[in-house]
């Protein structure tokens, strides 16, 4: 187990990403894997308001319900950490503190529950001044709605920004960023990010850290993914030194005798400053790859063969 920053969060090193909940994986099936990941040790799910709203048929908030109902079914509210999101939802775009109110109240209700572990603002709104959207989200931290805030798909400059606000206003200090992150997109986060979330004791959740499945070795050509509801996550990580970064995580895989992307979560494991990767799974079966990242530790030489091939990427 791992804490979460400067909060008294204790997670197993990998977390449940809740995105496929109502799009690729309904509710039964959900609640499998949910089961199975608790099973296997884990106990952090993260999801967002806006799940699944991009999927044909979907208004948002599926994901949320489908943890919601689990909890409630299972009986194991505090036994599990949850991370959720705001400003995305189609009723609740933005962080206006209106916006903000209404959409955890939203949230809440979807999830049957009264708190709220990990609450991120999921996207800048650069309309909102930045200051009254950290104002309404530590009156949240105040009234026990949330326990910790934290901050995805921000810029250095922005959560700078973020830092010296709630460092100057008494508001309530993030503990967590999520970042796009993973062996074959590592611009958004290595570098002056990366330096903020370790000097400022900021644990950090790459999402995508599987590349929407691309480093899993489950699609070699972009006719692979032509037509299926993966096709649009995936097209930007198609190239010929990005396949040689999947050629290489084979080849570990291989003299490990493990899969292919519990060598890809491996490795974003042994970057600094990384808590814990984000990874979802559609179905059961995809599951034990992803618990048995943490105790895979590559050792240097590895490290180094799949940052080589990843550098090429850049």
């Amino acid at each position: 187990m791992v804490g979460i920053g400067s909060s008294d969060l204790d997670i197993f090193p990998l977390a449940l990403g809740g995105n496929t909940f109502g799009w690729t994986s309904d509710e039964a099936a959900s609640f499998e894997i949910l089961d199975a990941f608790i099973a296997g040790g884990g106990n952090f799910v993260d999801t967002a308001d806006s799940y699944s709203a991009f999927a044909d048929g979907n208004s948002g908030g599926e994901s949320e319900t489908i943890v919601g109902n689990w909890t409630r079914a299972r009986g194991n509210r505090d036994d599990v950490v949850i991370a959720t999101k705001v400003s995305q939802h189609p009723e609740f775009r933005g962080l206006a503190p209106d916006n903000i109110r209404a959409a955890v109240d939203a949230s809440l209700a979807r999830l049957h529950t009264d708190r709220i572990d990990v609450y991120y603002a999921h996207y800048d709104d650069e309309k909102t001044p930045l200051v009254e959207s950290l104002a309404a989200f530590d009156a949240l931290v105040r009234a026990g709605k949330v326990r910790y805030v934290a901050i995805s798909n921000y810029t250095p400059a922005r959560v700078r920004e973020w830092l010296d606000l709630a460092r100057d206003n008494g508001f309530a200090a993030p503990i967590a960023l999520q970042p796009h992150y993973n062996l074959v997109a590592r611009r958004d986060y290595e570098g002056e990010l990366q330096n903020l979330a370790v000097e400022n004791d900021l644990g950090v959740f790459p999402y995508f850290s599987l590349a929407a499945g691309f480093l899993t070795g489950k699609y070699r050509t972009r006719e692979d993914v032509a037509g299926t509801q993966r096709e649009r996550l995936t097209t930007g990580y198609f190239s010929d030194a990005g396949l040689a970064v999947v050629q290489g995580l084979r080849e570990i895989a291989e003299s490990r005798s493990a899969e292919m992307s519990s060598v890809a979560l491996a490795w974003l494991l042994a970057r600094p400053g990384v808590t814990a990767p984000i990874a979802s799974a559609s179905k059961l079966s995809q599951l034990p790859a992803l618990l048995d990242a943490p105790a895979l530790a590559l050792n240097s030489e590895e490290v180094e063969k799949l940052t080589v091939l990843s550098d090429a990427v850049a």
